[in-house]
């Protein structure tokens, strides 16, 4: 018979063996061990499968990928190789922290949904600056859209959901598959899609359990703008969101990535956009503004200094 442990964890990588091999360590210095780890290498990778071939625990397991997919493609099939009740997903250049997996199960095991997604805070780590996401937990029967979605200031942050932070049953993974060829938003489509099942629920460990590590000096899909494809997804997720969460989406997320364009006619079709489909709330204007009147610099800048701690402040905690 087939061994099935507690928790599959799943990291679907490509060409960085120094850091996928930084998060299969994260992964075994859990306090729960009973667990195995699927790494997928996504296509022909000769220094990948050499490094993880040096990490001699018998619960790592390595798939090769004969040709690249893309990164949803790697989880699924990661999730369907899994052999644990429980599945997480690990991004290959995040981090966990070493109680993650434990606290994640004990909130599973209580949940009132026979299929809950459990989410957690997370370090949202960047060269210029270290802050905590989300900054709220959602409320009671607050739909997940606007809670994914819905700023409460100029900032985003303040409901959040990231790849690395998600476990929920193996079974879910494969009855909800990750959208293969979509490149942004890949863990608000999911969770959006997933919790339309009567017996789903997310829930967010209010613990930061992950370090997200935004390196931003190299590549990374997270700093991609392609926003007329997100666009064209959003139009096709219409009926995953709330009219106030699909006015927010657009005015917020969807603009920051078009906004470097500096475009009169994009921002028109956005606003309308936000307008005919939607239903902004004030947030929403201060918000589209400031992304399109300030340079995404200046932006940067100031929500480091408003939600952020600087590098001394890090160095300082530390000591």
């Amino acid at each position: 018979m087939t061994y099935a442990p507690e928790v599959s964890v799943v990291i679907p990588t490509r060409s960085r063996p120094d850091l996928v091999t930084r998060a299969v360590t994260g992964v075994l210095a859990q306090t729960m061990d009973d667990l195995e780890i699927v790494v997928v290498v996504d296509g022909p990778d000769e220094g990948t499968v050499a490094a993880l071939s040096a990490i001699p625990d018998p619960r790592l397991r390595v798939l090769l990928q004969p040709v690249k997919g893309g990164a949803p493609h790697a989880r699924n099939t990661g999730a369907g190789a899994a052999r644990g009740r429980w599945t997480a997903m690990l991004d290959d250049d995040d981090e966990w922290l070493p109680g993650k997996l434990e606290v994640q199960l004990k909130l599973a095991h209580s949940a009132r949904a026979a299929a809950p997604i459990v989410a957690s805070r997370l370090l949202n780590r960047t060269p210029r600056a270290e802050s905590v996401m989300p900054r709220r937990l959602p409320g009671p029967d607050e739909p997940v859209s606007e809670y994914l979605t819905v700023r409460r200031g100029l900032f985003y942050g303040d409901g959040f959901i990231q790849t690395s932070t998600i476990l929920a049953p193996a079974e879910l993974f494969r009855r909800v598959p990750f959208t293969v060829g979509l490149r942004r938003q890949q863990e608000l489509d999911w969770t959006l899609r997933a919790v339309r099942h009567d017996d789903v629920e997310l829930i967010v460990a209010p613990d930061a359990l992950v370090i997200w590590h935004q390196d931003e000096n190299r590549e990374r899909i997270s700093l991609e703008m392609p926003w007329r494809q997100q666009l064209e997804w959003l139009r096709r997720s219409r009926d995953l969101f709330t009219p106030r969460a699909y006015a927010a989406f657009t005015m917020s997320v969807l603009s920051s990535m078009a906004a470097p364009t500096r475009s009169a006619k994009v921002f028109g079709e956005l606003l309308r956009e936000a307008r005919t489909h939607g239903r902004p709330g004030a947030i929403d204007y201060l918000t589209f503004l400031q992304i399109w009147g300030l340079p995404p610099g200046l932006r940067h800048r100031l929500r480091d200094k408003v939600l952020g701690r600087g590098r001394a402040a890090r160095a300082d905690a530390a000591r």
